[in-house]
This record gives C-alpha cells, structure tokens and sequence, in this order.
C-alpha cells in the first residue's frame, strides 16, 4: 500500500476512493467451491447461470380449475382429472376442465386458471364459473422466472438468504466463492487488560478486540488474534513477522510519530506507513501502510472512532478485495429531531436512532462512549459547514448495512 499521504484533512470520499484502488490492486483472487448450506455470507466468484427454466413448466398460481378458455362457453364443464403438485398430468381432454392446485403442473392443452373462490359445483359433478375469464388468468408461463443460460447473481455478489434460496431454486448444490480474508487483529496500548483479567491503576477492559473480531467473522473472515502488543519494538517486529500469511493487519490505537510508538516505528523500518488525517468525527487519524508486503490499516483507538471507522472505511475495503461492487451502506434522508447550531470543518457521525420518524443522537456523543451504538439504530451524517434545524433533512444510515 502506497501513495497515502495527503496533507490536510482528508475528505471522507477521497480516503475511501484511495482505499478502494488499494484493495483492487491487492484483490483475493483464490477461489474455492463450497456447498450451497455452507456459502452464506460468502462472495460469488463467478456468475451463478441458470441451468433451467424457472418455473421449468408452466403452472398454476392458485387452487381452482384449469381449461382452455376456448371452451368455456358458459356451460358447466366435466373435471377430467385432478392435478396435484409434484405429479404429471395427462394432456387435457376437450370440452373439459381439471382440478389443480398452487404450483401443479399446467395440463397439455389448457390456457387459464379460475381460483376455487370462482367455481361452483352443479349437482352432476361439473363445474361452473361465476366472473368473467381472462385467456391466461392465474397461470405462471414457463420460463417466467428466469431462462436457462441467464445471468441469475453477477461475479462479486455477496450471498444471503434470498441469494442462497435463488441458488437453490436453480438446483446448484455447490457455488464457487472468493476464499475468505485472513484478518489479523492487534491492539496497541499499556492501558488494555483482556476481560476477565484484574485491572491496574490506569488500566481499561480491550473492547475493541472483541467488537472487531465479532465485525469480522460477520463478513466471513478468518480471524486472527494478534493480541495486545507489548511495548517493546523487536517483540513487536516478532509479532509482525509471525503474520506473514495474512491478508491485512488491522491494528487499533497508537500508530503515530511518538517515540514510544513501536508499532509505527515497525512499518517505517520494514514497510510503508502514511498517517491519514480525516476530516471525519469521530475517528481524525487513521493510518495504512504495509509490513513486508501485508497490508496495515491502523484504526483510532477510542471505541466510537472505531466503530465509525471500521464500518465506513475498513469494512468497504475489504468487500472491494473480495470483488463487490456496492461496497457503501446505503443511507436515507430522514427529518432531524434536533438542532444543530455550530458548522464544523469534519463531517459528523453522530450515533443516533429513530424517534417518531425523526433521527434523535445520543446525548453523549464522546469517541470513548460505546454504549452510544449500542442504543443507537443508525448513524446520522452531518455535513461539513452545515447547520441543521428540527425537520431539516439528513442522511441516516441504519446499523444494519454496516453491521453485516
């Protein structure tokens, strides 16, 4: 990773438009192929094409009658057989109708469907129909769905459920997928203690380890624990060196030109190091680099500034070296349910949720208060040298589109 510094403050778009050409040219290409159960959360390394039709038969949308619309003169019609899903039907006898059920196959012959709630039956075991009929009424053409040969998920899909349920309904039992990342996690600082552990004078739980490494298995990466690096610049090279066969190292707090930095002096000796200064808060400084030739993304170390971080710069990285294309979470204009009187020169993240169909923040908006997030729904977006009155619009971006 190269050709990161930037003097100033650097505007959100631009971080993100150097990550993305950083990860295009650091791709995970190495594919694999995986069973259908076991692709959720996965990226589609080559198109899933449809193999089939679907339906791969025309069939029928609802319980009721199937015949040729030909025949229905207004006269009760014979049932001349019944019609189940999953059988095959025999050809449809003229001058009759036959009973089907949702998804049945449509008999050879017949061109329409009238639901049950339409049909009466007459006392000689016919059958008539009381609203007027449509030529392919309730019928699902073959084909309807999707042609064999199509291009049903484009190369760089991520796969969900209804992904994965598509997949499916084609038949594929197994999909090729991009292999997954190899993410270390490493946390700087002589203040973090691991929970469960007693603290120190001076000494806070590490809550961004677990918030990242959770973050990371939800994208589908392996994770590696790097821990807690010591104070200590050839225990750190040690550390570094042992993560030679990951995809990034992604560390959090302390990368800067302190001289107990050792994490920053590392990279400087033995790879590259730029010191990102964004015009973003929370999360100001952030840094990307290499070591040996494995990619370093260096994160703030207060867990609010993390959070924002991760989620609008680390987490589209990854899914561009993993070949999606929509990397950014989608936001919606939403009314403000507060005022915002005093224009700053970095774009604001503010942990929010909805109130009333207004976005309402957090009291506390301090980078070091994670239960901010927790109670927020979203992040709201406020712009740089902006102001905002109550009912001003604003761009709202749900936790979920970050989160997964």
């Amino acid at each position: 990773m190269s050709g990161c510094d930037h003097p100033g403050l650097m505007p959100v778009e631009a971080a993100l438009a150097r990550l993305m050409l950083l990860a295009e040219a650091t791709a995970i290409r190495e594919t694999e192929s995986v069973a259908l159960a076991a692709a959720n959360g996965r990226v589609l390394a080559e198109p899933l094409i449809a193999g089939l039709d679907l339906p791969p038969w025309a069939n029928s949308a609802m319980d009721g009658y199937a015949l040729r619309l030909a025949d229905w003169t207004g006269q009760p019609l014979t049932v001349s057989q019944r019609i189940q899903a999953g059988s095959a039907p025999a050809p449809l006898q003229p001058g009759t109708c036959a009973r089907i059920f949702t998804g049945a196959p449509l008999p050879a012959g017949a061109d329409t469907v009238e639901m049950q709630e339409n049909a009466v039956l007459t006392a000689d075991e016919r059958v008539t129909f009381t609203q007027p009929l449509r030529l392919s009424q309730n019928v699902r053409p073959q084909g309807q769905e999707t042609r064999r040969g199509d291009n049903v998920l484009a190369a760089g899909t991520r796969l969900g459920p209804i992904e994965l349920g598509l997949a499916a309904s084609l038949g594929a039992a197994q999909l090729t997928v991009r292999r997954r990342p190899r993410v270390a996690v490493l946390s700087t600082g002589d203040e973090l203690v691991e929970p469960g552990l007693p603290l120190g004078p001076g000494q806070i739980y590490n809550s961004n380890r677990r918030l990242l490494i959770a973050w990371l298995q939800r994208l589908g990466c392996e994770v590696v624990d790097g821990g807690i690096l010591a104070d200590d610049l050839e225990l750190t090279r040690a550390a570094l060196g042992a993560l030679s066969a990951v995809d990034l190292i992604l560390s959090t707090g302390g990368v800067s030109v302190g001289e107990a930095d050792f994490l920053g002096v590392a990279l400087r000796d033995e790879g590259e190091l730029a010191l990102w200064k964004l015009a973003i808060k929370p999360g100001k400084p952030l840094t990307c680099g290499q070591f040996r030739g494995v990619p370093v993304i260096g994160l703030p170390g207060n867990p609010a500034s993390t959070l924002v971080t991760f989620g609008l710069l680390a987490r589209p990285y990854l899914l561009r070296r993993l070949g999606v294309q929509r990397v950014e979470p989608l936001g919606f204009a939403m009314p403000a349910g507060f005022t915002w009187s005093k224009p700053g020169n970095r774009r604001e993240y503010l942990r929010a949720r909805l109130e009333h169909g207004r976005v309402v923040p957090y009291p506390n908006q301090s980078s070091g208060v994670l239960r901010s997030a927790a109670w927020a729904e979203g992040i709201a977006e406020v712009l740089e040298g902006t102001t905002l009155n109550e009912g001003d619009s604003l761009r709202f971006i749900p936790l979920s589109e970050i989160l997964g």
